[in-house]
């Protein structure tokens, strides 16, 4: 609304209750006028007020009128009727006529009000001329047109002073209208800004009675973003402090120097957990600003919020995968690298010993292939659960990967006997603890850990580094598990030396795998009357000095550094040559070859065998494939299609170490098969104990049933012999019978001393 429109507003609104308590006491005082006026003749005063009283009615009542018509009538009444008094009652009348300029000023402004001023004080000096002249004026000559005139110039001088004061003041009224209506303007332009804002607004106003110290800020305004964010209404806020928006979770440093920048009346920054209506914690990146008073003393802080909730949670989720892991939500290996740097740190700068472990679950990936990575990583969760329940607050245990966890012992003693002891015991409480049997999914599941631990600082290990401390706690881990797991070691100096020597046997049996230094030999099979029936090919490496390394050395070696892959394709190829070799010297017959899990499994086994044989020419049916139960754990339906491909090709299959691994027996009627082979640890306490030899008549009644032939390992006295040739047992294997040999030398050996049975 514009300026003007606001004083005409403003006067319309006065001049409306003006008519209305003007007609109302004129009801009240005009009808007893009239009534005196008549009763004492004085019949123009009758007539003047009724008129008066009429004409204000009219105006009163004819509201179509404009109100510029409306306020000139009623003046007009006014000059009337001071006009007729003046006339009848005399100068006392003059009252009426000052009234009119003051009213004109108010009602229509400054220069209606001087045109009425001016009528105003004509009708006084010619009107109330014959009264003015009749006047007797103490201290003036008795001249009738000075006294006349000396009334006249007062009457214009007050009635000129009421009326420019009124104008003057209704003007600055007006440039007050023009600049609030600037502001107000501005103000609703502020607020329609603030009510759209997506951050949130408070202003709180400085209590200065509660002290200079401490100052307390009383809520006055809030923002609709506040109330959409924190659920609080405007009105449950208004006159709270500041505070009401911390929780138990607020972090009190940041609060602290919020305060401390407060009672300095700076303007602070700062990111801040605040707790919504509900209890709900939301992050707020907040600027505090002070507002100072003319005389420099702060009255109001104004607070401007920012959601950043999401932008923290994502750099929560950035730090959680970046330093903990997503399974378990233990700390991973970065995270744990650098807590046994500080760790090692302390323990020097402290001189205390700490201690490291190393955590592998026995088992676990049997339990995990077999039942699936759902409960595989079940096991994980309640493994890690059962460790961080251990630990103190200050340890840490971490997984670095797989079924691998590490714990830090932080500062168990000053003495190294203590600290080993505290670290022997802890433990071992880990040890007890995974033991125990886990329930998932209704289902009970058993792994054991082993343990390796190493402690720190070490005398004598100067420029000791994490990845150090974390191998060697590893290696400990190794040693444990090759005791038989489920067991703890101590890490030794002896024992890096063993990982250095493996080390050093990897590469040497890289170069010697490259420079053909690797044998096949051949172990013969013979029947129940000691006909050589077949043989297997096992790998022997011998060195300079004539000495072997055995295949227990170097196999596990082969394994673990997956030169078994190239091993076993080198073996494959010998295989097929020793084939034609005995086939060549009248001796046809088959050998086993073993194949690893690890190189059955590869995309393009089928492939390699098929190259093998048509780069050979030899006869696939005299070739053996022996393979483990534990081939089977991973992929079952795969591999037994891949064992139906080879054999489609005119290879045989042979199951080594037969019961000692995969326990059930479905597999059996669904493979390809050809042979048993009874491990050697059965063979080795038959007759004399009762188990092994209900087991090895198990072994053979069960193969009888399913048409399949069984070979003896391990085979070395007479006693065994004779038992197994008792229960019908195929084909036998052993230092009984023969070493292993070269092929020429078996060829030699069976030309001069034995037949060899029909393939």
């Amino acid at each position: 609304m514009a300026v003007a429109n606001d004083i005409a507003h403003w006067r319309a609104q006065i001049f409306a209750r003006l008519l209305l308590v003007v007609f109302i006491l004129g009801m009240v005082t005009a009808i007893p006028s009239v009534l005196l006026a008549v009763s004492e003749g004085m019949w123009s005063i009758a007539i003047v007020d009724t008129l008066a009283l009429v004409w204000i009615g009219v105006i009163w009542r004819w509201r179509r009128l404009g109100y510029t018509a409306r306020v000139v009538n009623f003046l007009a009444v006014a000059m009337v009727v001071g006009v007729a008094l003046l006339l009848k009652v005399g100068p006392v009348s003059q009252i009426y006529l000052l009234a009119v300029p003051v009213l004109a000023a108010l009602l229509l402004g400054l220069r209606p009000a001087l045109w009425t001023l001016l009528l105003a004080g004509l009708a006084v000096m010619v009107l109330g001329f014959d009264d003015n002249v009749n006047l007797h004026l103490a201290g003036l000559p008795d001249y009738g047109f000075l006294k006349a005139a000396i009334i006249s110039i007062n009457f214009m001088f007050m009635t000129a002073v009421l009326t420019l004061s009124c104008a003057v003041l209704l003007q600055h009224l007006e440039r007050s209208f023009d600049r609030l209506s600037a502001l107000n303007a501005e103000l609703r332009l502020t607020s329609a800004a603030l009510a759209r804002l997506n951050d949130m607004v408070l202003i709180a106003e400085v209590d200065q009675q509660a002290g200079a110290a401490a100052p307390s800020q009383h809520i006055i305004f809030v923002n609709p973003a506040f109330e959409r964010r924190t659920g609080y209404r405007r009105d449950e806020v208004l006159g709270q402090n500041l505070r009401m928006l911390r929780g138990p979770a607020t972090e009190q440093a940041v609060v602290a120097d919020i305060e401390r920048a407060m009672a300095r009346s700076e303007t602070v920054r700062a990111e801040l957990l605040n707790y919504t209506k509900a209890g709900e914690p939301y992050w707020v990146e907040t600027e505090l600003v002070p507002f100072a008073d003319e005389g420099g003393v702060n009255t109001h802080w104004v607070a401007v919020e920012r959601d950043i909730t999401e932008r923290k949670k994502s750099q929560d989720d950035i730090h959680r995968l970046a330093f903990f892991d997503v399974l378990t939500g233990l700390p991973n290996r970065r995270l744990l690298m650098d807590r046994i740097d500080k760790l090692l740190a302390s323990s020097e700068r402290g001189a205390t010993y700490s201690a490291v472990m190393f955590i592998d679950l026995d088992r676990f990936k049997t339990i995990n292939d077999a039942r699936g990575h759902a409960i595989g990583d079940a096991l994980l969760c309640n493994a890690a659960d059962r460790l961080s329940k251990l630990m103190r607050k200050a340890d840490t245990v971490a997984r670095i990967g797989g079924d691998e966890f590490v714990v830090l012992l932080g500062h168990l003693s000053h003495t190294l006997h203590e600290a080993s002891h505290a670290a022997l015991t802890v433990a071992e409480k880990i040890r007890t603890t995974i033991g125990q049997d886990f329930s998932i999914e209704g289902q009970t599941y058993n792994s054991t850990a082993s343990i390796g631990v190493t402690m720190l600082p070490r005398s004598g290990a100067g420029g000791q580094s994490a990845q150090d401390l974390l191998r060697e706690a590893d290696t400990a881990m190794y040693r444990a598990k090759s005791d038989g797991r489920n067991g703890i070691a101590f890490f030794e100096s002896a024992m890096q030396a063993e990982v250095e020597r493996r080390l050093t046997l990897e590469r040497d049996l890289v170069a010697a795998l490259a420079a053909g230094e690797l044998q096949m030999h051949v172990q013969a099979q013979v029947d129940r009357d000691g006909r050589a029936v077949g043989g297997e090919l096992l790998m022997r490496w011998p060195l300079a000095d004539g000495s072997m390394v055995p295949p227990g050395v170097f196999i596990p070696v082969a394994e673990e550094s997956g030169l078994i892959i190239h091993l076993g394709a080198w073996a494959l190829r010998q295989a097929c040559a020793a084939v034609l070799q005995l086939q060549a010297a009248g001796l046809a017959m088959p050998l086993s070859v073993n194949v690893s899990p690890t190189q059955f499994r590869q995309g393009d086994f089928v492939a390699q065998v098929q190259q093998a044989l048509a780069d050979s020419g030899a006869p696939a049916q005299l070739l053996v494939l022996e393979v483990t139960e534990g081939l089977l754990i991973d992929k079952m339906d795969d591999t037994i299609a891949r064992m139906h491909q080879l054999t489609a090709l005119g290879l045989r299959f042979s199951i080594d170490d037969f019961g000692t691994g995969y326990s059930s027996m479905a597999y059996l009627k669904k493979m390809p098969l050809y042979e048993l082979k009874i491990d050697r640890s059965f063979i080795m306490d038959t007759p004399d104990d009762a188990s092994s030899k209900a087991l090895v008549q198990s072994i053979l009644a069960m193969a009888a049933h399913l048409g399949l032939r069984v070979v003896a390992e391990g085979v070395e006295t007479q006693a065994q012999a004779d038992f197994l040739i008792a229960h019908d047992c195929n084909c036998m294997q052993g230092y009984l019978y023969a070493r292993p040999m070269p092929v020429a030398a078996l060829i030699e050996q069976l030309h001069r001393n034995t037949a060899v049975a029909a393939a």
